[in-house]
């Protein structure tokens, strides 16, 4: 244990004050800001043999806090524990009851991993401590019950009015492949599915299972770009949209359509996530983009978005998504885990911060009297 704190009442002041004056310019990712415009509270305070740090966040980001707690070990070489609560608010205001924030996971096409980004994005905002649910909105494949492994689940209603949605592993779902089997799905059309999607985003009692509000619900989209996806974009009350492509010139071009679409309903897009960037030799471990490269980068510097993160094409996401499983809590320590982990920061982060009234980007109007 370290024995550098509590020497003497004036030295211990002294190493609190300087506790306190790194973290006030502490502007590394995800508070590229400082934490005064992350958080709705922080302060540094003796704990026994240690001191604790606590925070009050506006968004999840248990992972960032971490990563600032190792660096004051190691720059101070003292103990430290953290006390992290939220106070994550809705950025924009709609009428669906029990949510704060609803986001959309959206591609310009089919095969690029739009719905295993989704869930593996849920599994690591809940990691974070955040409420997340997802709500499958790809009426046409719904893919989200067997990616959750809870094929065959069927809600209830406890007043004939509202569904009450299936609760896995620390998430809230609701499907309409809970609903409706597959091949009755595929041959609806447009009005009937987006009928039932509102039915779904407006009578499902969104919760957790302890009953808290959700902080974070992901709509994985239909893929696409069409009056049904347009439709859906209109009528949800969306904070901001993720983009999901791989580095094929063929996918970038569907997703310029993606972020287009956004933008015509008024929606920010906080970002665009790069899914098969790179291939890992299983033998060699050598990386290859066999899809291209730098697709992202030029997509989003024309655009003037953000690259959430990159995903490889690796076999374990394949697998554990197959099998009703995430690599987030089989394999938490893998490089994989850490990318996705990454992005579901990134995200929260980049709703708070292009959105909400507190943030730093938001702008400041001066009314002056003539």
């Amino acid at each position: 244990m370290f024995k550098k704190f509590f020497s003497s009442p004036k030295k211990d002041m002294q190493l609190l004050n300087q506790v306190t004056q790194f973290l006030e310019q502490y502007q590394q990712s995800p508070f590229s800001f400082g934490l005064d415009a992350a958080m709705k509270e922080w302060q540094v305070k003796r704990d026994g043999d240690s001191i604790c740090l606590c925070f009050t966040a506006y968004f999840a980001c248990q992972k960032g806090i971490e990563q600032l707690a190792t660096a004051v070990v190691e720059k101070f070489e003292i103990d430290v524990d953290v006390e992290l609560d939220y106070h994550i608010e809705p950025v924009r205001q709609h009428g669906v009851k029990g949510v704060k924030n609803i986001i959309a996971i959206a591609s310009g096409k089919g095969g690029v991993g739009k719905s295993t980004t989704t869930v593996n994005l849920a599994y690591a905002l809940a990691e974070q401590g955040a409420n997340v649910a997802i709500l499958d909105a790809d009426i046409y494949g719904p893919s989200i019950p067997t990616m959750l492994g809870i094929e065959g689940a069927r809600p209830v209603s406890l007043d004939g009015k509202s569904m009450q949605p299936i609760f896995v592993n620390g998430l809230t779902a609701m499907s309409i492949g809970f609903l409706v089997s597959d091949k009755d799905a595929t041959i609806w059309r447009g009005p009937m599915a987006s009928s039932a999607f509102a039915q779904m985003l407006n009578e499902t009692q969104w919760q957790t299972e302890q009953g808290d509000d959700i902080d974070y619900l992901l709509i994985d989209m239909p893929p696409g770009t069409g009056d049904i996806q347009l439709t859906l974009a209109q009528k949800v009350p969306v904070a901001g949209a993720v983009v999901v492509t791989t580095p094929q010139d063929i996918a970038l071009k569907d997703a310029v359509k993606g972020i287009a679409m956004f933008d015509k309903v008024q929606v920010p897009v906080l970002g665009v996530i790069e899914n098969m960037s790179y291939h890992v030799c299983e033998h060699c471990q050598h990386p290859s983009p066999l899809f291209g490269e730098g697709g992202a980068m030029r997509l989003a510097e024309q655009y003037d978005i953000e690259v959430l993160g990159q995903l490889p094409l690796h076999i374990a996401i394949r697998e554990h998504s197959d099998q009703g499983e995430n690599v987030i809590t089989e394999n938490t320590a893998s490089e994989v885990s850490e990318n996705y982990r990454k992005i579901a920061i990134n995200m929260a982060a980049g709703l708070f911060y292009q959105l909400d009234a507190k943030s730093p980007q938001t702008p400041t109007i001066t009314t002056i009297a003539e």
